[in-house]
């Protein structure tokens, strides 16, 4: 089966490290940054996997990936929460289309969404 990446793009590595592993409890699956040229990386939280660039040509800032099916989201939801993250106070409410599924967005430092979404039961 064919897998999905999608590629954020970044312009801050200390941005990255705050907001995605810090904050979001992503972490660092590996970095390819040859001498003197923009960063490329991969980081992950269980099955969510993105791709973070500093090239320009890879992708425009301001992207949005939908996160399916994510597990314990109003547990993660009050985590973020407690960590009294300055720049991001997201909220957790149903979505417009299904009131059965919940729906938290968050917005990183470079202006991409990340839609993460959990059908109750």
């Amino acid at each position: 089966m064919a897998e999905v990446i999608p590629v954020f793009r970044i312009f801050d590595y200390n941005k990255v490290l705050e907001f995605y592993i810090d904050w979001l409890g992503f972490k660092i699956d590996w970095e390819d940054r040859p001498a003197h040229s923009q960063l490329y990386m991969q980081v992950s939280r269980n099955d969510i996997v993105l791709h973070l660039s500093e090239h320009h040509g890879d992708c425009s800032p301001g992207a949005r990936v939908y996160i399916g099916g994510f597990e314990r989201l109003e547990a993660y939801h009050r985590e973020l929460l407690d960590q009294n993250y300055k720049f991001n106070r997201p909220g957790l409410e149903p979505a417009p289309w299904d009131e059965n599924t919940l729906v938290m967005e968050v917005i990183d430092p470079f202006g991409n969404r990340l839609t993460f979404n959990s059908r109750n039961s």
